[in-house]
């Protein structure tokens, strides 16, 4: 019997996976529903859902109706793809209506969200999945197998630079993201990905964080430091907008267009706003210092403008050490292909033993976004999945530690003082 699938959030990040469900996974699973706060928006995914996937439409249900698409559309699995700020909200509602959830990451925003969601999967019984694509990716896969063999002993410590380019980092400060209280901010929106690879890779949880950051280059304030004195709310429309490089033209993309800029007579949310606009409130610089349960310790910095796309990770160990770099593709949500999103343009993962030859790892990339591993971790969700040595599925208790990490580090920002993340949530 195929599995039944409603998806609340039907913005960029939701095609990654009704298109899925809808191209490759037909033979095991059926889309039942979509819900949203926006009613233009779910009638464009209905579009995609015909005209790009070939499948029919599926009923539509407002925001304020997510109760009443469960108990009519009797789904097994709800996917949640809203904005961070509201993902526990329908994943507690979904498990106490008898589902399981797919979540995409983060899992929620701070550790009273969190704190719901791990009290609900305890009192309902139901499985919560948070989509971790970085783990699928073969480069990312690969340190986890050296580390595994022990190519480098134990683990003592871990550098990891994290680089946004000023297209795919400045897009963060143009969307709801600009929002500490939506998004949690980089730390925890972004950084979710990152911090979850090294829990992952050391088979180890953090212990205790302590963080710096600020918003140091976007930002109205910052732009006049520099000088700029002609400034816009938004690009559409705008004539100051055609000289900023940091300005996106929705027009050039027919999906943007559908999916916001049609649909902003519903909810007035803008798309394209300005990166040196007032009311940002994330930062966009950003060092952390994690120590793990397994006395590892990690420096951490996160910068979001940034001439290219990717990262290095310096990872130390008892025998030696591993050097990786990876430069990404650059790009923008919702505004090309899926497959372009975490593509590479050049890898590399170079291992020294303490005594002997430095070597290249050997990684073998697929097709498909992340390096290809995402269509590894579709088929993992939504097919029949393979025997996984590297146990690359994540729980809600993998997805707790990884913003915990992050909302660690938004507490320590705040009151300067290192925090012990055992003191956040009780599990």
């Amino acid at each position: 019997m195929k599995k039944k699938y409603a998806l609340i959030g039907t913005g960029g990040r939701a095609i990654f996976f009704y298109g899925a469900l809808a191209k490759d996974f037909s033979e095991t699973s059926r889309l039942v529903a979509f819900c949203d706060t926006n009613q233009t928006r779910m009638d464009y995914a209905n579009k995609l859902l015909r005209d790009r996937f070939k499948h029919p439409e599926v009923p539509t249900y407002k925001a304020h109706e997510f109760e009443k698409m469960i108990l009519r559309e009797q789904p097994d699995t709800v996917i949640v793809t809203t904005i961070d700020r509201t993902h526990h909200t329908y994943i507690v509602k979904a498990m106490e209506l008898g589902c399981d959830v797919i979540s995409e990451k983060p899992m929620t925003v701070d550790q009273e969200k969190c704190q719901e969601i791990l009290d609900a999967v305890k009192r309902t019984g139901k499985q919560l999945r948070v989509t971790f694509n970085y783990r699928y990716a073969p480069h990312n896969t690969k340190i986890r197998e050296l580390i595994m063999n022990g190519a480098i002993g134990d683990v003592h410590s871990v550098h990891f630079e994290w680089l946004l380019n000023t297209e795919h980092g400045a897009d963060y400060f143009r969307r709801w993201h600009r929002d500490k209280r939506n998004s949690g901010g980089l730390l925890v929106h972004k950084s979710t990905h990152h911090f979850d690879l090294v829990n992952f890779w050391l088979g180890s949880r953090p212990h205790t964080v302590y963080a710096q950051g600020s918003l140091m280059f976007y930002g109205k304030e910052n732009a006049e430091k520099r000088g700029v004195t002609e400034f816009y709310s938004r690009a559409r429309g705008s004539g100051i907008a055609t000289n900023d490089p940091f300005a996106l033209d929705l027009e050039k993309s027919p999906q943007l267009i559908g999916l916001y800029a049609d649909a902003e007579h519903e909810d007035g949310y803008y798309r394209d706003q300005s990166v040196f606009g007032d009311g940002i409130s994330i930062e966009d610089t950003m060092g952390v210092l994690v120590r793990y349960k397994n006395k590892a310790i990690m420096t951490y910095s996160l910068n979001c403008y940034m001439p290219w796309e990717g990262f290095q990770v310096n990872i130390n160990g008892s025998k030696g050490r591993i050097e990786m770099k990876i430069v990404e593709k650059s790009y923008v949500n919702s505004g090309g292909k899926k497959e372009d999103e975490g593509a590479l343009q050049t890898k590399s993962i170079k291992v020294i033993p303490m005594f002997g030859e430095a070597y290249e790892a050997d990684i073998v990339e697929g097709a498909g976004g992340h390096g290809g591993g995402d269509p590894v971790m579709l088929n993992d969700i939504f097919g029949v999945p393979a025997e996984d040595p590297y146990k690359r599925a994540a729980s809600h208790i993998d997805g707790a530690m990884s913003i915990l990490t992050g909302i660690a580090g938004n507490v320590s920002m705040s009151t300067g003082l290192p925090v012990n993340v055992d003191d956040l949530v009780k599990f």
